[in-house]
């Protein structure tokens, strides 16, 4: 330890999305390479002396505590804890924080010292991984609120390569083994079930980690609250939802020194007649078993729906990865004047 291979992987996943930005000591992680990077998880991040860097991940997170505030980090995962390497501008933006961290760093700013902070979620403490739809994001769950994380990765690829290097550190762990299964007879094997739902498809790992990934009925919820956005206008039964991605949307700052843009993260949702914007809380869904209430807010809140038929045109950016899309409407005052004389001169 290490291998060529793994300071070899390591090295090409230390890179900072180029669509976001963060802090100087971040940016200071990123530019880090093979032997160095493990040096200094071993000099400034790791908790005990054996403990392995196992895969590095870069991806934007959601605490559970501060649902609202998404935060860019590094995310490193050894063969002991996860560790969650913040941006500051996290520090600066939850209140619950200490005053330690909200303390004026002016002192740091001309010199080569930067301060970070580190969340650590210990192997041992973790009870279960959500796994979002179609991957775009996993949530890991602690034994208590403080130890919610919601990894956005907006990539399947990622999501999967983490989950497996999870998986394999995990069967790494010496738990004790769970007590044998109580055989159940037929009624309370199938008369136990007092909700209609399916429940999701858990994965129960040897470690006694939950891995629970969606079912269909996730899906069909999904295009039965879609479909009430529509106002009816749609029949459920021809409903397809074709793609179902997280995004981010451009708004432009003007007056600024440069006219810079921030990005807004929305869930985007493509039927075969409508594209929808959604406000989706990646974190409270499904509720931890400790939560006394239900959260504040819907899992999807609409925040704008337009309908295909009154698309212009599309325009796309010549840039790589992350591509930019731009879909322009027509913006029409009375959206329904066409299909009104076309349902009166043809329809019964």
């Amino acid at each position: 330890y290490p291998s060529e291979f793994l300071l070899q992987k390591i090295t090409e996943d230390n890179q900072i999305p180029v669509h976001l930005h963060v802090s100087v000591s971040l940016q200071y992680v990123a530019g880090l390479k093979g032997n160095p990077l493990v040096e200094f998880f071993h000099g400034n991040i790791a908790e005990v002396d054996n403990e392995e860097l196992r895969h590095l991940m870069w991806s934007s997170v959601l605490f559970y505590k501060t649902p609202s505030v998404e935060a860019m980090a590094c995310v490193l995962l050894s063969t002991k804890a996860i560790y969650f390497l913040l941006d500051d501008s996290f520090i600066r933006a939850d209140e619950h924080q200490s005053d330690f961290w909200n303390k004026e760093s002016s002192d740091c700013e001309n010199s080569s010292f930067h301060l970070s902070c580190c969340f650590v979620l210990k192997l041992n403490d973790l009870q279960s991984v959500n796994v979002g739809l179609f991957d775009q994001y996993f949530r890991i769950t602690g034994h208590s609120a403080d130890h919610i994380v919601t990894c956005l990765t907006r990539d399947s690829y990622n999501t999967h390569t983490f989950i497996q290097q999870l998986m394999a550190v995990l069967s790494l762990l010496a738990r004790t083994p769970s007590p044998e299964p109580v055989d159940k007879d037929f009624y309370s094997e199938f008369g136990s079930k007092s909700t209609g739902k399916m429940e999701n498809y858990e994965l129960i790992h040897s470690s006694r980690v939950k891995f629970i990934y969606p079912n269909e009925e996730e899906i069909g919820d999904l295009a039965f609250l879609v479909a009430e956005k529509m106002d009816g206008l749609t029949n459920l039964q021809s409903l397809n939802i074709l793609l179902y991605v997280l995004a981010f949307q451009v708004n432009h700052v003007e007056g600024s020194a440069q006219n810079t843009s921030s990005l807004q993260p929305k869930t985007l949702i493509l039927t075969s007649s409508d594209l929808f914007l959604f406000d989706e809380d990646y974190i409270s869904y499904p509720l931890p078993e400790f939560a006394k209430e239900p959260p504040k807010r819907d899992k999807y809140q609409l925040a704008d729906g337009r309908r295909i038929r009154d698309l212009d045109r599309v325009l796309m950016g010549y840039q790589t990865y992350p591509q930019a899309l731009t879909f322009v409407f027509d913006d029409v005052q009375n959206q329904d004047l066409m299909q009104n004389l076309t349902l009166d001169h043809f329809g019964e």
